[in-house]
């Protein structure tokens, strides 16, 4: 079966026109479901501006039309996804802000862990704000929102919205095992599964130093034990030292 939006029965007015080249200003000729065009004239290849990727975060035709992307667009791809999961999520804990608002404060850390360490946004920041739905169903289940409860009900939780926005198989199945682990984590873990703990044993860390600040020994001793990646521990540093105890002045 063929994608509706490349079968040229249900084109409109407007699904061929021209477009200047960035490069020599020649006029280049497009069909809207083109990706990209080469230059007739100076030979550089064109990509399509009107081509609109909005609907590869969830068309399961997208595999068939984005084989041919360039790697920008293919993130941008993925920043479509993630976002589509973070309204999932709030629709889901509904009225529960506190969780939500811990939920984005942890996808707010791994994004800019993940960026710095090179990790997959994708798998991160889903995993960032679907661990916190296994708070609902543990409370549901239990009347306990105990972390051990919540990583043993997230899963499963996690595995039906994440199947209902049509993500990849292997995306799912790696979101639900890092939002499933209950140990300690070992030395061999992914680099994803170290973005995402970094990322949320910071906004953990943070939300209980504001009700108990931290000394600067205690600190120090978080982030040399606590941490997995380098930037995570930076981040940490720069994040939790806003809620540290300042030394007393001795008193002469």
């Amino acid at each position: 079966m063929q994608c509706p939006g490349q079968d040229t029965r249900y084109w409109k007015p407007g699904a061929v026109f021209e477009a200047k080249c960035p490069h020599c200003g020649s006029e280049i000729e497009f069909f809207k479901d083109e990706v990209s065009r080469r230059c007739k004239k100076c030979g550089e290849r064109m990509i399509n501006p009107k081509l609109d990727f909005g609907c590869a975060s969830y068309c399961k035709y997208a595999e068939q039309c984005l084989g041919v992307l360039p790697p920008e667009l293919l993130a941008g791809r993925e920043d479509l996804f993630k976002d589509r999961v973070a309204i999932a999520v709030k629709r889901y804990l509904g009225k529960d802000f506190r969780r939500v608002g811990h939920a984005t404060r942890v996808a707010r850390y791994a994004e800019q862990i993940g960026k710095q360490e090179r990790g997959n946004l994708a798998v991160i920041l889903s995993a960032a704000y679907l661990h916190s739905v296994g708070a609902k169903e543990a409370w549901e289940k239990y009347q306990s929102d105990e972390p051990r409860l919540q990583e043993i009900e997230a899963p499963a939780a996690a595995r039906e919205i994440l199947t209902n926005l049509g993500a990849n198989p292997k995306l799912i199945d790696e979101v639900c095992d890092i939002i499933s682990y209950v140990d300690a984590p070992g030395a061999n873990e992914n680099q994803n599964f170290k973005i995402y703990y970094d990322a949320k044993m910071l906004a953990d860390l943070e939300e209980s130093a504001k009700e108990h600040p931290l000394s600067p020994e205690e600190l120090e001793g978080l982030l040399a034990n606590r941490f997995l990646t380098p930037s995570g521990r930076e981040l940490a540093s720069q994040e939790l030292a806003k809620h540290c105890r300042k030394p007393q002045a001795s008193q002469s």
